[in-house]
């Protein structure tokens, strides 16, 4: 088993959709990409990658920074290298794998992760079917070479459950991370049990291999407070974080609007991570909307390191406070009105991908503050 480390952080990330806003307030321009940031990690609030929301970046052995995160269109995952941050927006896109034109994967994909396990890269990533939008499930793609950028990807098919388990993934379910700890792999996603409308939970599991589980699954967080449940009782998006002992997982909730936030779990890091009485969780959002900095609806985070090896975080969010359905990233199966489709933030593409430096206080918690 190979365990990513990159300066005491174990990193990874997570989030589920939801498909709702909450605020109603002017549109602000999009931002162009000449107000993306250029110059080696530079800290500002600006995007780093713009369009791309559930952003995700792994720092791999050979330097470079690989990116994915959900294309507006929601019909393929694409993939991006650079060597520093900054340089990702500009780097060459790769569409490594299409959406299918049935049945399973054939809609709504969301969410990838790229990882690199056991020797062999993997993609984790969420799909439905046009004949059931809703029938949100995580799927596996393995890559059958060294270069994820070029070489072929193959369909490993539905992540699997464990044999004692009847109930993981056969509902709504989404945002699947994977994490390493104690020379044991991880699988933490979010899924809803009583379809669409339902409570999104976040679950957690050991993995058998890449593409099944081994333990049965644990509930880690699921809505308790007014913060998670805007518009839509929410939790999704993990993202893995070990620092000074302890074991962090962040995770984001509500609806997708302005009132996305993010929170927070905390473990010791020689606790059962599959034990309830191992977690604390936060009991505000550590991060949120700052309205004087315009930044709206942060949230689906991933961690990673600057080039000196400092952590990072990585987050979408908007710059204006209403989401609008643009028409034109809608797929055209998409027979609903036009009304309908402006009022659904799901298919305003303004998501843009952003970073921050992760700080810590006196006791070595994570605080997240804009820049």
């Amino acid at each position: 088993m190979q365990i990513n480390v990159l300066k005491n952080l174990a990193l990874s990330a997570v989030v589920f959709v939801s498909v709702s806003s909450c605020t109603d307030k002017k549109v602000e321009k999009e931002l162009s990409k000449k107000e993306v940031s250029t110059t080696k990690t530079t800290l500002t609030n600006k995007p780093i990658v713009l369009q791309r929301a559930d952003p995700f970046i792994y720092k791999h052995t050979d330097g470079y920074y690989y990116f994915t995160g959900s294309i507006p269109t929601y019909d393929a995952i694409e993939l991006r290298r650079a060597k520093s941050i900054d340089e990702l927006q500009n780097a060459e896109t790769f569409r490594v794998w299409e959406k299918h034109k049935s049945g399973p994967m054939s809609r709504h994909v969301w969410a990838p992760e790229i990882h690199y396990l056991d020797g062999k890269w993997y993609v984790y990533f969420a799909a439905s079917q046009e004949d059931d939008i809703w029938r949100l499930r995580p799927y596996v793609l393995q890559c059958t070479g060294q270069d994820p950028l070029h070489d072929k990807w193959i369909e490993l098919g539905q992540m699997q459950a464990a044999d004692a388990d009847p109930k993981s993934f056969t509902d709504f379910s989404l945002d699947g991370t994977v994490f390493e700890h104690k020379n044991k792999r991880y699988f933490c996603w979010a899924e809803k049990t009583g379809g669409q409308f339902a409570s999104s939970n976040l679950y957690l599991a050991e993995m058998e291999s890449p593409v099944k589980l081994k333990t049965v699954q644990f509930m880690l967080t699921t809505p308790d407070y007014d913060w998670e449940r805007i518009g839509f009782w929410v939790n999704e998006g993990p993202a893995f974080l070990k620092h000074n002992g302890k074991i962090y997982i962040t995770f984001s909730a509500s609806a997708t609007g302005s009132c996305y936030s993010m929170g927070m779990m905390e473990a010791d890091e020689n606790a059962d991570l599959l034990d309830r009485n191992s977690w604390k969780k936060s009991r505000y959002p550590v991060l949120k909307t700052n309205e004087a900095k315009h930044i709206y609806g942060p949230g689906h985070n991933s961690f990673t390191v600057d080039e000196n090896g400092e952590p990072l975080v990585i987050y979408h969010a908007r710059d204006y406070e209403k989401a609008v359905g643009d028409p034109k990233v809608v797929p055209a199966t998409d027979k609903r009105p036009l009304k309908d489709i402006i009022a659904d933030p799901l298919y305003d593409p303004n998501r843009h991908a952003r970073m921050m430096k992760l700080k810590f206080d006196k006791n070595g918690t994570p605080i997240f503050e804009f820049n």
